[in-house]
């Protein structure tokens, strides 16, 4: 039984595994990991293992100090991934990145992949069918963009994630929530069919917390996953440990 944990800059994610059986899974703010991780180990005593991928400046002893009895694998560059990174900086890219990318040559094997994750930030990566990562592109997730127009304005209000009632908003508000929504989505849409003229035998991964959100607003044809994070920590675990 494995205990996978994506540790973001707002919030932890954790998920507990048989195999590739995801049993429970947890969202917690990142300050209250510790709460977070007791939990699970005391609902799944049977839980050995843990692997672990963070992009905050929590790190591997502190996780070995909370839990005890049980074997930390913490993920870094060092790691071995089934992809040739060829990132023209390579010890910038996200460990969360590398994850996904490793999920998606995994899970779809010899396919040309792009894998968009939508959450505080909007990444997307490709790897090409010979397990090449290429790069991709970063831009602000929905939050961001919410706030970002109500903190750098005068007065244009913080609001919650809506879907448009229409692409041309009739008011300040439903401005916003078109501006917004409709453009996170056409900014997907687009980058996908700038790919799709490039490339065939193509899978497009949607992930993050918008995923869902997201799926039915796009006009491409996606494999949305919300999981597929924890799922990729589980199989870059196991992909580390069956030699």
């Amino acid at each position: 039984m494995l205990l996978a944990i994506d540790v973001g800059n707002t919030k932890i994610k954790l998920a507990v595994f048989e195999h590739n059986t995801l049993l429970q899974k947890e969202i917690a703010a990142s300050s209250d990991w510790k709460n977070a991780v007791d939990c699970i180990v005391k609902n799944f005593p049977n839980i050995k293992n843990c692997v672990i991928a963070s992009v905050s400046k929590l790190n591997k002893e502190d996780f070995i100090e909370e839990i005890v009895g049980i074997k930390v694998f913490f993920i870094t560059r060092e790691t071995k991934f089934p992809f040739q990174n060829k990132y023209a900086t390579p010890n910038s890219l996200g460990i969360d990145r590398m994850v996904l990318a490793c999920g998606a040559v995994l899970q779809f094997p010899k396919k040309n992949r792009l894998v968009i994750d939508a959450g505080t930030c909007i990444t997307y990566d490709f790897i090409d069918e010979k397990d090449n990562y290429l790069g991709g592109a970063i831009s602000p997730g929905i939050r961001l963009r919410y706030e970002s127009l109500h903190n750098y304005t005068a007065k244009l209000p913080l609001l919650n994630k809506e879907i448009p009632e229409n692409i041309i908003g009739n008011s300040t508000i439903q401005s916003i929530h078109s501006g917004i929504v409709n453009g996170v989505s056409m900014e997907i849409d687009g980058f996908i069919n700038s790919k799709l003229h490039e490339n065939d035998n193509f899978i497009i991964i949607l992930t993050g917390g918008d995923a869902e959100f997201l799926a039915k607003r796009l006009k491409n044809t996606i494999f949305a996953n919300s999981n597929f994070l924890l799922e990729s920590l589980n199989q870059t675990y196991q992909y580390n440990h069956n030699d």
